[in-house]
């Protein structure tokens, strides 16, 4: 047997509960889709549509052929097949960077400013360069290119510079298309692309229980592309859940159900991923609060719910940033988030971002993928078995003797024990910018030498005329 340490918040009669609410809202209640292609496709599968108020009413059923359909494992796939993320994640869950900030602190000023594709490209190199960063979302959003291709932009931009699976979010069915087009041409193909897919898609939310046109026309394409998508529900207690938290987390696992019967009434089998960022609404700001002690609990049940679910899930967070590069929050802060990544959860995002994820930092990033890397001391396999239980080493050394100098510590304290990296200890400290000035000196080092393997030059050449094309016509 191996023992893994997990959370556990909710029982069984509980969940039983959330999961009975979640069919009584979306049978009763419905969810607000502002898209008249995607409410006529889950009418002619068995929805009730008011087309009037643009409401579905989801009945049962179609939520357990969903539940039924999708896929209870899958693989998150890179270029260079090196970085495959095998899903469910065994031992602890794979993490990838933050995503689409408005700004970044200069490497070289610590000013905040705005950010290009030259900026993306930096980001997506480190990222290829960190062994505590699994899979890539662009940090930052490039304002040198049309508001409506952002998300494009970004992914191309990505694909040159990073070996990892990426994550994309999409503005519309077309939006969808065109990253279609790119990832298959680095893919080989359409086909290639079904087969491996080298991305994959955040489609958010917008809590309570409604989904916005372009979000969710683009992935329905996605799904039909087999594209893994990622149904993040931010619902906030307080502002757009109810303030407790058993609304919060009734309210996440609802907009999560609703998400997969879209998902898979476009596409059947399409590979998707349950997912929250949900957290109580800072009540002095408004903001999200992912450094509430509530937060690791609404974590911990949503993911018991998707295992419930037999779903992959994306049920915690991991970016240590504040306002500022370093770790500016406490111990008790930390642990919130910390303590997200105990539920079993398979994916995690977050690293490099400043301001709840309004920002980015290349100092973050690395910081963040440092301790990451010793974090993952909490999350290791044990064996529990009568070899390692060792009673006939116990009956050797006898009462009141030291097991230091028995041959059996030898043998196995390299394998049950787990030293840090002193060196990243460093970049530890809470309540602490002292990192910073070290993590630039490492990044300006990786951005000099550190060059993933170069995309085929007609390849290149075949997507910028293909993003051209684009921007020209979003632009008239």
């Amino acid at each position: 047997m191996m023992a893994v340490p997990r959370l556990k918040f909710l029982d069984k009669d509980e969940e039983d509960l959330i999961h009975s609410s979640s069919i009584e809202t979306l049978g009763e209640f419905g969810v607000l889709i502002r898209s008249p292609s995607v409410l006529k496709m889950l009418g002619d599968a068995g929805a009730i549509i008011d087309t009037r108020s643009m409401i579905a009413r989801i009945p049962e059923s179609l939520v357990n052929e969903a539940i039924k359909k999708a896929p209870k494992s899958l693989v998150l796939y890179s270029i260079n097949e090196k970085h495959d993320l095998r899903i469910p994640a065994d031992p602890f869950p794979y993490v990838g960077s933050n995503g689409i900030g408005t700004y970044m602190t200069d490497l070289e000023t610590g000013e905040k400013r705005k950010t290009t594709r030259k900026d993306i490209a930096d980001f997506a190199r480190l990222a290829d360069a960190l062994s505590g960063i699994d899979f890539f979302w662009s940090n930052v959003t490039a304002y040198d290119v049309p508001e409506r291709t952002h998300m494009v932009h970004a992914l191309w931009v990505s694909l040159q510079n990073c070996k990892k699976n990426y994550g994309t979010l999409t503005l519309s069915a077309e939006d969808a298309k065109a990253q279609i087009e790119l990832a298959s041409l680095i893919a080989g193909g359409d086909e290639q692309l079904k087969k491996r897919p080298i991305f994959h898609s955040l489609c958010c939310i917008v809590a309570p229980l409604s989904f916005e046109k372009g979000a969710i026309e683009g992935q329905v394409e996605f799904a039909r592309a087999g594209i893994p998508i990622i149904s993040m529900s931010m619902s906030l207690g307080g502002m757009s859940a109810p303030v407790t938290i058993a609304g919060t987390i009734t309210n996440a696992n609802t907009e999560n159900l609703a998400s997969l019967v879209i998902t898979q009434t476009a596409a059947p089998g399409a590979p998707h991923i349950y997912c929250s960022e949900s957290t109580p609404v800072n009540m002095m700001t408004g903001n999200i609060s992912y450094e509430a002690p509530e937060y690791a609990l609404i974590e911990t049940a949503t993911g018991q719910m998707a295992h419930r679910y037999g779903l992959p899930k994306y049920t915690g967070s991991w970016g240590l940033g504040g306002d500022a590069p370093g770790i500016s929050h406490t111990f008790c802060e930390l642990s919130a988030m910390a303590l997200s990544m105990l539920n079993g959860t398979d994916m995690a995002a977050g690293a490099g971002g400043l301001e709840e994820a309004k920002g980015g930092s290349l100092e973050q990033l690395l910081i963040d993928s440092y301790v990451w890397e010793d974090y993952r001391g909490f999350l290791r396999k044990f064996e529990i078995s009568e070899k390692t239980i060792a009673l006939d080493v116990v009956r050797q050394v006898g009462h009141g003797n030291s097991f230091m100098t028995h041959p059996h510590t030898a043998r196995n304290f390299k394998n049950e024990l787990f030293f840090r990296d002193n060196e990243k200890a460093r970049f530890e400290a809470a309540s602490s910018t002292s990192m910073v000035s070290e993590a630039k000196d490492k990044i300006k080092l990786i951005l000099k030498e550190h060059h993933p393997e170069p995309i085929d030059p007609e390849k290149v050449k075949r997507g910028n005329e293909i993003i051209d094309a684009l921007d020209k016509r979003v632009s008239t």
